[in-house]
């Protein structure tokens, strides 16, 4: 049964496709109809900032970007479903279309530009939801913010969320808002760190909760600008980093079918790159922060990869697409 509609879904447009499985999963995930995707699998417990994980195979943001499936991607078998990224205000996102396959490589290129309906209408999905799992909210910027008031959308976000959230990811390495990626480097980078410890510290005393942030940075760095990264992360007291988000380089499917397109390009094109970054953040983060690394896991092998180079969890996303929750029970089945 699977296998048709995956087969199905596949022959339609990509956003077409992510829209009608956003909806189906949303209407059944509380219903008996779940059954269809739901998943018992064996426990591989971890625990990462004193939050104990069922196993360390998340679902990666992007996906449910407004929060409406969270039981459903719960009962499909993932240690973690990470929502968003949501913005203060909901957003259209880029022109269509935004979304395209390259499926002789497993990959996708993006440009969606964080289409959201808004932090208020995910949290309202949030409070729907049995949560019975553990629960990551990825946080970004509007789109018309200047990139000189960022930490204003953050901050409005970070409040809002989190009550609510297990951990918190800040989102400062999509292609596809302007400027967001500038975020990351020097005097910007330091700032927008420095001003979300100090709301974190007042939001942990307000709730006695203390919620761990984790920044989500960029594959396309040198081996300098991730030392420098780190060192940035380690000095503000950030919680965990997340590596990595989509690329801007072609260099693994030029001359392919949409390989032009503008956007962020994820997939099993990521792997080897993704890879080296989490090594690379291990050796300088010397176990003094957790690692989540995310892009190209593809397989038992490659999840486990990650997780021997020095990482506590992995996010898969693109993969799924392609192969849906068989690959959840393979991961979780397949790795030490």
């Amino acid at each position: 049964m699977f296998s048709l509609a995956h087969k199905a879904l596949m022959s339609c447009e990509p956003e077409v496709a992510h829209d009608l499985t956003i909806g189906f999963l949303a209407r059944t995930q509380r219903t008996f109809i779940a059954n269809v995707y739901a998943q018992q699998l064996p426990a591989k417990p971890v625990t990462v900032w004193g939050i104990d994980f069922p196993n360390p195979i998340g679902l990666a943001a992007g996906l449910d970007k407004n929060g409406q499936c969270i039981d459903a991607f719960h009962k499909m078998g993932f240690g973690f479903v990470e929502i968003g990224t949501v913005t203060p205000v909901g957003q259209p996102g880029n022109p269509k279309p935004r979304l395209f396959r390259i499926t002789e490589k497993d990959a996708i290129i993006n440009r969606m530009g964080f289409n959201n309906h808004g932090v208020d209408f995910l949290l309202e999905r949030v409070k729907e939801a049995n949560n019975e799992g553990v629960l990551g909210i990825n946080i970004g910027k509007n789109k018309d913010t200047p990139e000189e008031q960022a930490l204003d959308d953050y901050l409005i976000c970070l409040r809002k969320v989190y009550r609510y959230a297990d951990y918190i990811t800040v989102n400062i390495s999509s292609p596809n808002t302007p400027g967001l990626r500038n975020l990351q480097y020097g005097e910007a980078l330091d700032n927008l760190l420095v001003g979300l410890k100090n709301e974190q510290t007042k939001l942990h005393q307000e709730h006695r909760k203390y919620v761990p942030i984790a920044v989500k940075i960029a594959p396309d760095m040198s081996d300098e600008e991730i030392e420098s990264i780190a060192s940035s992360l380690l000095k503000s007291g950030m919680d965990g980093v997340i590596a990595t988000n989509t690329t801007l380089s072609r260099d693994t499917v030029n001359g392919l079918p949409h390989a032009e397109e503008a956007g962020g390009l994820s997939g099993a094109v990521l792997t080897e790159r993704s890879l080296e970054v989490t090594r690379q953040l291990a050796k300088t983060l010397a176990g003094q922060l957790p690692i989540i690394s995310v892009g190209g896991i593809k397989d038992a092998a490659s999840a486990q990869a990650r997780l021997d180079a020095g990482a506590s969890l992995v996010q898969i996303y693109s993969a799924f697409i392609y192969q849906g929750p068989p690959l959840v029970k393979a991961l979780v089945e397949g790795i030490k």
